[in-house]
C-alpha cells in the first residue's frame, strides 16, 4: 500500500505536486500499484485537479468516468488538433512544432477534428465494422489456432507470454488486412515497439533512460516516424501501380473532396492502423491471461460455458485499459465540476482511472466476468471512439473460444512486469507455465 504525499499545493483546485509528477513520470504507469492509488486519491480528493510540474504545461486531469466521457464526447469543446494529443514536455513539444511545424509527431486520427476527421475516418470504417469483419472470421480463426500451436510447444514450462505469444496474433491479423507483407511484420512490431515503449529504456530506439522533461523522448520518436514514412512510401508506390484488396491499396489510392489526401494524412492513417491495430490488443489479451493465471477457477467456469468469453474479454479490455490518456483542448471558455476552464486549457482524460471509477463499476480492482454492461472507456467513446474496437474484441474471443478448450492449466512463472509510458502501454513481460489438455 503507498502513502502519497499530498500536502503541497498551491490552491484548493490544483493537485499536490508530488501526485501532479507521479501522472508524467513513466515510471508510475510500470508500478500499477502505485499508478491506481494516484488514480483513487484524485478520483476521491480532487477528480478534476489542475496539475502544475515545472517543464510542463498546466493541465487538467479528469479522473472521473463521467468526465472523461462528457469530453470525449463533445469534441466541438474539447479539440484533438490544437495542441498535443500525448501529455509531453514542453522541451519536447517545441522540438516536434520545430521539425513538423505542428504539436504532433503525425496527422492521424486522433490528431483531428471536425468535417476532416469525419471525412478520413469514413474512409476505412467500413473495413472495421461488424458486418465486414464477419468474413474474416475463418480467417482469424486460423491464425489464432496456430497462435494456439505456438503455446503448445511450451507445454509446461515457462513462457513469456507477452514477449513470446501475445504480439504475434494481432499483429498477423493487422498486417494482412493492411497489405504488410509478412516477411516485414517483424519489422512492424519493432517500430511500435519504439513509438509506444519510448519512454522504456528496454524498448525505446536508443535503449537508454529517457527523462518526461527533455526533447530527447521527442528526437526518437521522430525517428521512428521517418522509419514508418520511408517503408510506407514504397508500399504506396506499389499499390498504385499493383492494386490489390486490402487497406494499403485504399490508402495509396484514397480521394476526400475530390482531391488524393495528403502524404501525411496518409502516413498518419497508416501508422496508426500499423500500431494501435494490434499493440492495444495484445496488452489486453496478455491480461486475460494474466487473469487466468491469478484465479484458478475461472479458466473451469469459461470451459463449462463458453458464452461467458466475450464477457472475459471485455472485463480484460476494462481492466488492461492500454491507452492510459490522450488529452484534449479546450476551444471556449467552460465550466468542470465548478471550476473555470479557459480557452486553450489542456486537459488529461485518464482512461484507467474511469475504468476503476467506484461510481460506476462495482468492486472495480476485482476482474469479475459477470459484469453485464460494458460501460468501460478503454476504446474511448464519442466521435473518436477506436475504429477498431470490434476488431479487437473479434481476435480476443476467437482466440480464447480456440485457447480455452485446449489448456488444463495456467500458472505464473514469475512476475508480471509493465511498459513504463505514460501513454500507450500493457505487459512488457509476463512468464507463465501453459498445460494443455
Amino acid at each position: 500500500m503507498y502513502i502519497l504525499d499530498t500536502t503541497t499545493t498551491t490552491s484548493n483546485f490544483d493537485l499536490p505536486n508530488d501526485i501532479a509528477k507521479l501522472l508524467v513520470d513513466p515510471k508510475t504507469y510500470s508500478n500499477r500499484e502505485l499508478l491506481h492509488a494516484v488514480y483513487t486519491w484524485a478520483r476521491a480528493t480532487n477528480p478534476f485537479g489542475r496539475a502544475i510540474i515545472e517543464g510542463f504545461d498546466p493541465f487538467w486531469v479528469a479522473t472521473k468516468h463521467a468526465d472523461v466521457s462528457a469530453i470525449s464526447r463533445d469534441s466541438s469543446l474539447f479539440r484533438n488538433g490544437d495542441y498535443s494529443v500525448v501529455c509531453r514536455s514542453k522541451a519536447a513539444i517545441d522540438y516536434i512544432i520545430s521539425v513538423t511545424g505542428s504539436p504532433h509527431i503525425v496527422k492521424a486520427l486522433v490528431q483531428l477534428d471536425g468535417d476532416e476527421h469525419q471525412k478520413l475516418r469514413a474512409l476505412a470504417q467500413s473495413w472495421f465494422m461488424p458486418d465486414s469483419l464477419l468474413k474474416l472470421d475463418e480467417r482469424i480463426r486460423r491464425l489464432a489456432r496456430r497462435c494456439v500451436d505456438r503455446l503448445a510447444q511450451y507445454e509446461g514450462g515457462p513462457i513469456d507470454f507477452s514477449r513470446d505469444i501475445a504480439p504475434y496474433y494481432p499483429l498477423h491479423v493487422i498486417m494482412d488486412i493492411l497489405g504488410v507483407p509478412s516477411q516485414d511484420e517483424a519489422k512492424m512490431l519493432v517500430l511500435t515497439q519504439e513509438l509506444f515503449g519510448g519512454e522504456d529504456p528496454e524498448l525505446n530506439r536508443r535503449k537508454e533512460e529517457v527523462t518526461s522533461d527533455n526533447e530527447v523522448l521527442a528526437k526518437n520518436l521522430l525517428a521512428v516516424v521517418e522509419d514508418f514514412r520511408h517503408y510506407f512510401e514504397k508500399l504506396t508506390s506499389d499499390r498504385r501501380r499493383n492494386p490489390r484488396n486490402d487497406m494499403a491499396t485504399l490508402l495509396a489510392n484514397a480521394i476526400v473532396n475530390g482531391e488524393p489526401i495528403s502524404d501525411a494524412s496518409r502516413l498518419g492513417y497508416y501508422i496508426i492502423i500499423a500500431t494501435a491495430g494490434h499493440d492495444t490488443t495484445s496488452s489486453s489479451s496478455a491480461i486475460a491471461m494474466w487473469a487466468l493465471s491469478q484465479f484458478p477457477d475461472l479458466l473451469p467456469r469459461l470451459q463449462a460455458d463458453p458464452a461467458l468469453i466475450p464477457q472475459f474479454v471485455d472485463e480484460a479490455v476494462r481492466f488492461a485499459s492500454p491507452v492510459s490518456h490522450f488529452m484534449r483542448t479546450a476551444a471556449a471558455d467552460t465550466e468542470i465540476r465548478g471550476r473555470t476552464i479557459r480557452k486553450g486549457d489542456w486537459i488529461m482524460l485518464c482512461y484507467g482511472s474511469a475504468n476503476r471509477d467506484e461510481a460506476i463499476f462495482d468492486k472495480p480492482f476485482e476482474f469479475s466476468i459477470d459484469r453485464k454492461e460494458a460501460r468501460h472507456l478503454a476504446f474511448g467513446t464519442g466521435p473518436h471512439v477506436c475504429l477498431g474496437q470490434h476488431l479487437a474484441k473479434m481476435e480476443m474471443r476467437i482466440l480464447f473460444e480456440e485457447m480455452i478448450p485446449c489448456l488444463e492449466g495456467v500458472e505464473s512463472a514469475g512476475e508480471l512486469e509493465m511498459v513504463a509510458s505514460s501513454f500507450v502501454g500493457g505487459p512488457k513481460h509476463l512468464p507463465l507455465r501453459c498445460f494443455m489438455r
